[in-house]
């Protein structure tokens, strides 16, 4: 039997150049979008057109990440698919600078986000192909919290600047991490499959086929199992915009709203690293991620029943800050749990299919909470929500085999 495939000895380095990149490239992309909507303003745009562009960008970019899972089996080099992402992404955004009409920000946004679905696929197989199986969750986790960082830089850089000379110098200095995060992912990236190499194996041990072949294993059961959970989840995770709101009804001014989404980002960078770190331990130890991913979820129904609730402004303020807990106790590990689950050869596809399916489940959240806060109020809005992660985390939680990705693959 052939052994398993071992990292190559520059890999490594692709974990600290993939972090380094997200942490610059979401620098780039929080600067440009929290002012976005008074831009939109000052084009002569309201809620309708900013509601558009973001639908339409939104799903662009699923349909983009399905198309970019299936491309990322097929290739036997996947630097090219990333770095093209990320320099389409951040050539594009300095654009918004000249922009005169809103459907030029349309324009903008749907090969902004067409990017970040395009690179999304063939980066976590690097990352999974770049380190040991008992890394994996660490390795996550490593490159979401520098991105999460980069969601607290970028806003702040943004305000210094709209403090000194206005809304579009935000998106000409949005070019300079930009620019940084194009020349590190170009130069830092390396490799991490040969073109032409057989070396990797099927999840039960064979060798993995050459050419068109390898792309006829199908993905297993277990899958589509850890899928369903994550899919309910969804389901009631709506826009974060919506405990926006429902803090603004409890009393916490509109000033304020940056402020709580700074809360919340500085948990989820300190907690995702640690969070990764930890599903590894507990998977060398026999213990599946899975219990890790339902923990995250409880967390999320906790934090919903407060908003559901809302007893005071100082539980909203606290809940916001345990909701970071949240991210960090699933991002990353979910992406370790759908890559362990499945075989090599089909990693691209599985995290496609993941991320395509969690984005038209989460679009569709927003709309189901709409329509319950407009009937029935925001506390039952919120409630469903609650509901829905515990019994996401409750089959997460159900024993024996089906979630471990150990049961037989399809044909």
């Amino acid at each position: 039997m052939p052994a398993s495939p071992q990292p190559q000895p520059s890999a490594a380095r692709n974990i600290y150049a993939f972090g380094i990149t997200s942490f610059l490239n979401d620098t780039a992309t929080e600067m440009a979008y929290w002012v976005l909507p008074a831009f939109l303003v000052s084009l002569g745009a309201g809620p309708a057109q900013l509601g558009l562009i973001e639908g339409i960008a939104e799903s662009v970019a699923s349909f983009a990440k399905l198309f970019s899972g299936y491309l990322t089996d097929r290739l036997d080099r996947r630097k090219p698919l990333v770095v093209a992402g990320y320099f389409a992404a951040n050539a594009v955004k300095p654009l918004l600078a000249i922009a005169t009409a809103w459907w030029h920000v349309l324009l903008i946004r749907f090969i902004d986000r067409s990017a970040k679905g395009v690179r999304g696929a063939p980066r976590d197989v690097m990352v999974a192909e770049s380190v040991g199986k008992d890394r994996l969750g660490a390795a996550y986790g490593l490159i979401q919290s520098l991105d999460s960082a980069g969601a607290i830089a970028g806003p702040l850089v943004a305000l210094a600047l709209l403090a000194r000379f206005g809304i579009r110098s935000v998106f000409w200095a949005a070019a300079v991490p930009g620019a940084l995060c194009v020349l590190v992912a170009l130069l830092g990236i390396r490799e991490t499959r040969r073109p032409g190499s057989d070396w990797s194996s099927c999840g039960d041990g064979r060798p993995r086929p050459s050419g068109g072949a390898k792309l006829r294993a199908g993905l297993p059961r277990s899958f589509y199992f850890v899928l369903f959970a994550v899919t309910l989840f969804s389901l009631g995770n709506s826009s974060d915009m919506f405990l926006v709101m429902r803090a603004q009804n409890v009393g916490i001014p509109v000033a304020l709203a940056p402020l709580l989404g700074l809360v919340f980002n500085l948990t989820y960078t300190l907690g995702s690293w640690p969070a990764g770190w930890f599903s590894d331990q507990c998977s060398r130890r026999g213990f599946s991620r899975r219990w890790m991913a339902a923990a995250g979820y409880l967390i999320f129904a906790a934090v919903y029943f407060v908003f559901g609730r809302a007893p005071s402004r100082l539980a909203i303020w606290a809940a916001m800050a345990v909701y970071g807990l949240y991210y960090a106790l699933t991002q990353p590990v979910l992406k370790a749990l759908m890559v362990e689950t499945v075989a090599e050869d089909v990693r691209g596809r599985a995290l496609g299919v993941y991320f395509f399916v969690t984005s038209v489940a989460t679009l569709a959240a927003s709309l189901i909470t709409g329509g319950l806060w407009r009937q029935y109020g925001p506390g039952m809005a919120f409630y469903v929500s609650a509901a829905l992660a515990v019994g996401s985390a409750a089959l997460f939680m159900l024993p024996g085999r089906r979630l471990t990705g150990k049961s037989s693959f399809a044909g």
